[in-house]
């Protein structure tokens, strides 16, 4: 998970982009970048590190130029090196820098077929590069001076073709102009609108629809899956079908946990859908109660993104809705940190429980998801030290036992806690009394409700099914061993198994 941004303009875009990249900031935390063109020159500027200190005034001073890109990057393959940081470039042929949302699948046979038949040298382990040095080959294919947007969506279908995987992309050629493309799955989210000004119309395309609303672009639509958007340095505008059709699966943790609540991808208002979330959460919820005469006495959300969910389970199970925990701002979002000691070391960083709000009482925790289980153990305790008297967790998602492949760090199996467990396991692990997870029918029917045109979406993470097929055992456990963040400290400790993930919550 990524956030990107493009934006052709009638006059400097450099400030525009770095606004743009702030609202996205929720999307990646772990590195930034920027490119922006003037003419035949570019200009570039990116490191590790939060947009605000990636980018000083002189940076932006040196960013001149009409059109331009940006990233924040959030580590899914590769390393976390400044190296890898986005945009990406490449000088053959014309120029091209750009920025990419998602994961490929078949990087690994992509990077053999780049260097063997295109003769093509890659700098880094991302499969971003990866993906800029395909595109690049298959326009250079086209043999002409200047690339006019026939060529340019000639070259994404050959993309199409030979990529498989996620994949939301934004490129800049240098001379020619800007343009957007997404995966014929449309698994990764993508928009483009566009703002008048006195010279005509401004084109930006952005990762959420929230980035065009805060910088005052109207929204026009989304890249459709396997479209592309071609924008020009002058302006011109022209899309077209770069992929034949095939079944349309947006990644259902979107909506869940990766987007800002005030965006709309792909026409569903990630707001509402959180809404009708806790509204179907309440009947999980009172499974426990046959009688539906429960005993909690407050609905107490885990910030920031459960609240949305947690204020109409409250209502449904008419009780108090409570903040019962102050967040630490200046933290950012434990789940998408690169590490897992970070993830660990930063939860009683980032929450203080409020103590009157839990003392004495039946508290439900209301969480969005539990992935690796760490964070919400640590938050259980939190709420029984202030003095709960019985801790109860509902999350919003169903139970996530199969990783993700498609730029999400939920890589290996054995950092799931719920992989191979019962509900009641998960619970008894994490301490809770009783843990109340989100039925899977229910969690794609708050997002379906919300545009029914979308026949399915990507759930792989509860079922285990890969929509763009290619994945295996062999590929998996390929993944285990290059992204886990335990499986690297248990073969230092000489630890290997389900008994490993025992002994961490037991030792927690």
């Amino acid at each position: 998970m990524c956030g990107i941004v493009g934006l052709v303009g009638r006059g400097p875009v450099n400030q525009r982009i770095y606004d743009a990249l702030i609202v996205l900031q929720h999307r990646g935390q772990d590195a930034a970048g920027m490119a922006t063109g003037d003419g035949d020159r570019l200009h570039l500027r990116k490191d590790n590190g939060l947009v605000q200190d990636v980018f000083q005034q002189r940076h932006i001073d040196r960013l001149v130029g009409n059109i331009g890109l940006g990233h924040v990057r959030y580590p899914t393959a590769g390393s976390s090196s400044s190296a890898e940081a986005q945009p990406m470039y490449v000088n053959s042929p014309y120029g091209i820098t750009l920025a990419h949302n998602g994961n490929l699948t078949n990087s690994d046979a992509l990077k053999a077929d780049l260097f063997r038949e295109d003769r093509r040298h890659l700098n880094t382990g991302s499969d971003s590069e990866v993906l800029l040095n395909v595109f690049a080959h298959e326009l250079q294919t086209m043999h002409v001076e200047r690339p006019g947007a026939d060529d340019i969506f000639q070259a994404i279908g050959a993309v199409h073709r030979r990529c498989q995987g996620a994949y939301a992309a934004v490129a800049m050629i240098i001379g020619a102009g800007l343009v957007a493309f997404r995966d014929p799955h449309g698994i990764r989210p993508l928009v483009y609108g566009r703002r008048p000004s006195e010279w005509g119309y401004e084109y930006m395309v952005a990762s959420e629809s929230v980035a065009l609303d805060m910088l005052g672009f109207e929204f026009v639509a989304n890249v459709s899956p396997g479209e592309a958007v071609f924008i020009s340095d002058a302006g011109e505008v022209a899309k077209h079908q770069c992929a034949p059709p095939v079944v349309q699966a947006p990644c259902i943790f979107e909506y869940v946990y990766l987007a800002r609540p005030d965006s709309i991808i792909d026409e569903i208002s990630v707001y509402k859908a959180r809404l009708r979330m806790g509204e179907h959460l309440a009947g999980r919820v009172l499974e426990y109660y046959p009688g539906r005469d429960h005993d909690i006495d407050v609905v107490i959300p885990i910030p920031d993104t459960s609240r949305t969910c947690a204020l109409p389970l409250a209502y449904a199970l008419n009780v108090k809705y409570r903040e019962g925990f102050i967040k630490n701002r200046y933290i950012g979002r434990t789940f998408i940190m690169p590490g897992q000691q970070m993830r660990q070391r930063s939860v009683r960083q980032k929450l203080n429980a409020i103590g009157l709000e839990f003392k004495g009482k039946n508290v439900l925790l209301v969480d969005d998801s539990i992935v690796r289980g760490t964070t919400i153990f640590q938050i259980v305790q939190m709420a029984r030290d202030a003095g709960a008297r019985r801790v109860y967790v509902a999350s919003a998602a169903p139970p996530i036992r199969y990783p993700n492949v498609y730029g999400i760090d939920m890589p290996a199996v054995e950092e799931l806690v719920a992989f191979g467990r019962s509900e009641e396991e998960v619970s008894r692990l994490i301490r809770a009394d009783w843990l109340a997870y989100q039925h899977l029918d229910d969690l794609i029917a708050s997002a379906q409700l919300g545009n029914p045109a979308i026949s399915a979406f990507e759930c792989s993470v509860f079922e285990g099914h890969y929509i763009t097929g290619g994945i295996d055992g062999d590929y998996l456990e390929r993944l285990s061993r290059t992204r886990n963040d335990r499986s690297k400290q248990w073969l230092e400790a000489g630890l290997h198994g389900s008994q490993a993930v025992m002994d961490l919550y037991e030792n927690a």
